[in-house]
């Protein structure tokens, strides 16, 4: 299989399930057509891609095939991605022991068999991979080029430059990474138009200013290096000294270190699809692809549109349909048309209000900018749970961010987010309405912190003149307070970490112990002999120990300035959060390479890091870069690796990439850093006259000062206030026990193969500051998706589903950045557009939140003075 040729074989036309599709030109199998239909309806295929596979189901032998179907039960038996029909008729396959014995009168049965254990043999198991990613590879084409490293660069540069510099801005602005992916595709192209052809060696290789055709995989290692290089690093939110650079460095390089040896966890079994990495593929395709076959599709149509042609008129379209949401008819964005029946009704409001304050007071408002990353403050703002079943008209509102569109993210991830969003609903509105934990002072729906004055906590008034907490300051003001929201969040963010721990062990407690075992062999092909492993078997890998030396080294420089600067704190934050980083990396990265959601460990970093550097805000902060932000750091990098891995770029060349766009741009990030640092007048204060406030560097000291220094035993601890939320912990691994033994014991129920307990935890943590509103588009979306298209329309589904997602994107990011432009001409005069579809969002409760008790002058809620320690 490692030698597979990309070859093409003369082809007729045969009509079937799905449509008119090219098979062999030799004599179709002598499978009866009910056969080839049942597959394709089963196995959701196209019949392109069962043309491929005919061929190679007549070479598998019975004993060969049994075998494959045992190893696809055994790693797919609890994989939601799996179609569950296809897994049943495998398991009775493999259980009827007649078949060996008569083989002549199962004859049908196992060439439907055969078709399918060729096509997981040859191909991907999921509709979702075969949609977009190639089983054929051309080790021919160049891909680490000089054209690829210093378009890639240049892109890195400019990237985490723009980044960096609008972050501490107000509101601040963030370019995703499918901004460089759209642009490089023009830059390679011009440069093989116009770089002269010119060869020369470097380090004894020879190599060529124009390797000739612009090609996929040069194209995609920019992509990657962009994927790294345009994040801001965390560390900046902590740190203003001399060090940056070694922290900085330090837990990038951690988290990079440890996906590389995770990866016979997360990049190397099948079932690690890595959802969000299919847009990027499908964009990149669009580009590349030469041949592009007409599909049958809805209303019994011949659809001929190529992808490009697709891309590039949805692109357009959406560019377009930015600005009315965005700019000039804002109400199809916050469409809370129940509440613009009484604006000023407190219920009203409080239950179906979508996005009161997200967006400024209509005399002050010029544009807003869901798409482009805004600062912390900016989406601290909505304070209502969001009860809409039409809420939106914003492809902005309904994607949260790059990776979650509803095109990509499997439909059982919207079901299980959306009744867990439900189900934090009533919780919310429960403890608001009776004002459990004097909630009811507070907007019901918000993750900012009061005082017992429901004013936002003014930590200066906690600390003494070095930073420190001081009892006595404290006492004299107040405990922090959360809203109904946020106390929901911490809820089932406690519940969230036993649940996916609970779950991998559970469920996928046989691939971990198989990664395990498997950890430092070569041979990755052979481990997981699907056709993508198979084939980038050819290439040289990058073995373990490279990753391992990375991770070394990267603890090595992360100790040297913690202990070589006065950051209060020990050597142990830094062992101690990696620790926390190994626990969850695996169980959270399984979780996010089969749904395509990320389960962050911030709460949770925080909290043991309080509790353990009590009293001690940076001591609290660096165990949460160390054992929050390397994981999060890996987990991308995972994803980056999954991606080079099906665009078939040699491991090699994605360790190159990777490493050096990372260190990129980690200068230019601590570079951008400290010229605003001392080149901005009045930077980080609240008058400065550019905007550049801080919004979130401040949130983050404030969020700091609490949980590290205050500390979460008073907030969490034996005695305190919001100690009952702890029963999230064992709530955690109650559900999915409930759901396992549920399994077991009514096995032919085949929805409770649907439930997703990770999922439904997740879709509460939604609530501060999103709501319902946010969510429930994602579930009709996803349904006509992957449920109804999908099904009906496999061909049709699988040319179209992703290019779609991925203009949807572009789209967006390139109509954000002229945005940019024209929100600071706009600002700078004070224009903006003033009628009803822009002030309706923003009438009544919309605007200023609305609680349900109010403060008498003087009054204040809670313990009273003394009684709080």
């Amino acid at each position: 299989m490692a030698d597979r040729a990309t070859e093409k074989a003369p082809v007729v036309e045969r009509t079937g399930v799905h449509g008119t599709y090219p098979g062999p030109l030799q004599k179709l199998p002598d499978y009866a057509d009910e056969v080839i239909t049942k597959v394709e309806h089963d196995l959701v295929i196209t019949g392109n891609d069962l043309a491929k596979v005919q061929e190679a189901a007549k070479e598998l032998g019975l004993e060969e095939t049994r075998q494959v179907l045992r190893d696809v039960v055994q790693i797919h038996e609890n994989d939601q991605n799996f179609p569950i029909q296809v897994l049943q008729s495998m398991k009775d396959f493999l259980a009827n022991d007649n078949i060996l014995d008569n083989p002549d009168k199962y004859e049908t049965l196992i060439a439907e068999m055969r078709v399918e254990a060729a096509l997981i043999k040859d191909d991907s198991a999921y509709p979702e991979v075969r949609a977009v990613v190639d089983n054929t590879d051309d080790p021919t084409l160049p891909c680490s080029t000089i054209r690829a490293w210093t378009i890639g660069i240049i892109y890195v540069s400019a990237g985490v430059l723009i980044n960096q510099l609008f972050y501490i801005r107000q509101p601040s602005i963030t370019l995703e990474s499918n901004v460089a992916q759209l642009l490089a595709y023009p830059a390679g192209k011009a440069w093989e138009a116009w770089v002269p052809s010119r060869e020369f060696k470097l380090f004894g290789q020879t190599h060529n200013l124009n390797p000739g055709k612009f090609n996929k995989k040069e194209h995609m290692l920019i992509t990657i290096m962009a994927n790294v290089g345009f994040t801001t690093p965390y560390t900046t939110d902590i740190i203003f000294f001399s060090y940056q650079t070694l922290i900085t460095l330090g837990t990038n390089f951690i988290g990079y270190g440890i996906a590389g040896l995770t990866r016979q966890f997360l990049v190397y079994p099948a079932h690690c699809v890595w959802p969000a990495s299919l847009v990027t593929i499908a964009l990149s395709q669009s580009f590349h692809t030469e041949s592009d076959l007409p599909v049958l599709g809805p209303f019994k149509s011949i659809y001929s549109t190529t992808r490009l042609k697709l891309f590039t008129l949805a692109f357009f379209g959406m560019f377009v349909y930015f600005w009315f949401p965005g700019y000039i008819f804002q109400a199809l964005s916050f469409f809370s048309w129940l509440s613009w029946i009484a604006p000023d009704n407190l219920n009203l409001a409080t239950i179906t209000g979508m996005n009161n304050g997200l967006v400024s007071h209509p005399t002050d408002r010029v544009m807003h900018f869901p798409m482009i990353t805004m600062s912390a403050a900016d989406f601290y703002r909505p304070r209502a749970t969001g009860v809409n079943p039409l809420p939106t008209f914003d492809w902005n509102v309904l994607v949260l961010d790059q990776g979650s569109s509803p095109l990509v993210l499997p439909f059982f991830f919207w079901w299980n987010a959306f009744i867990g969003i439900v189900t934090g609903a009533f919780v919310i509105l429960g403890l608001w309405y009776t004002n459990t934990y004097n909630t009811g002072y507070l907007p019901i729906n918000t993750p900012r912190v009061f005082d017992h004055f429901a004013d936002y906590y003014n930590v200066s008034r906690a600390i003494d003149h070095r930073g420190i907490f001081d009892p006595a300051k404290y006492e004299a003001y107040s405990p922090p307070f959360l809203s109904a929201g946020y106390l929901t969040v911490y809820l089932y963010f406690f519940g969230i970490y036993t649940c996916v721990l609970t779950w991998t062990f559970l469920y996928h407690r046989h691939e971990i112990w198989k990664g395990l075992k498997n950890l430092f062999r070569r041979r990755h092909n052979v481990l997981h002999p699907d056709v993508h492993n198979c084939l980038m078997s050819r290439y040289p890998e990058c073995p373990e120990w490279w990753y391992l030396l990375v991770l070394l080294a990267s603890i090595g420089v992360s100790l040297g300035a913690i202990l070589g600067w006065p950051t209060y704190t020990s050597a142990g934050v830094v062992f101690s959060g990696i620790a926390l980083c190994l626990v969850f990396v695996v169980p959270v990265g399984i979780v996010n390479a089969i749904t395509g959601f990320e389960i962050t460990l911030n709460v949770l970093a925080e909290f043991i890091g309080g509790a353990w550097n009590q009293g001690n805000a940076l001591g609290m902060n660096y165990f949460k870069a160390f054992g929050y932000v390397t994981c999060s750091h890996t987990l991308r990098f995972s994803k980056d690796l999954k991606l080079a891995h099906y665009s078939k770029i040699p491991p090699r060349h994605t360790f190159a990439g990777q490493m050096v766009a990372t260190l990129v741009a980690s200068f230019v990030a601590v570079s951008i850093l400290n010229f605003q640092m001392t080149q901005i007048p009045g930077v980080c204060t609240a008058t400065q006259k550019d905007h550049y406030t801080c919004p979130g560097i401040n949130q983050f000291f404030t969020a700091a000062v609490l949980w590290g220094t205050v500390g979460p035993k008073k907030v969490f601890g034996s005695g305190g206030m919001y100690t009952a939320l702890l029963v999230g912990f064992p709530i955690g691994v109650i559900v999915p026990l409930a759901v396992y033994f549920a399994r077991r014991y009514f096995p032919t129920q085949r929805w409770l193969r649907d439930i997703h307990p990770p999922a439904f935890f997740y879709g509460s943590i939604y609530y501060a500051p999103y709501n319902w509103s946010y969510l429930w588009p994602g579930v009709v979306v996803s349904y006509l998706s992957h449920i109804w298209l999908k099904t009906r329309h496999t061909a049709f589904w699988a040319k179209y589903n992703y290019v779609l997602s991925a203009a949807f994107s572009s789209g967006v990011a390139i109509a954000a950045i002229a945005a940019i432009v024209i929100f600071f001409a706009l600002q700078m005069q004070h224009v903006s557009i003033d009628w009803w579809g822009n002030n309706v969002v923003a009438q009544g409760c919309e605007d200023t939140p609305c609680v349900r008790h109010v403060l008498g002058e003087g009054e204040y809620f809670g313990l009273r003075m003394g009684e709080f320690h």
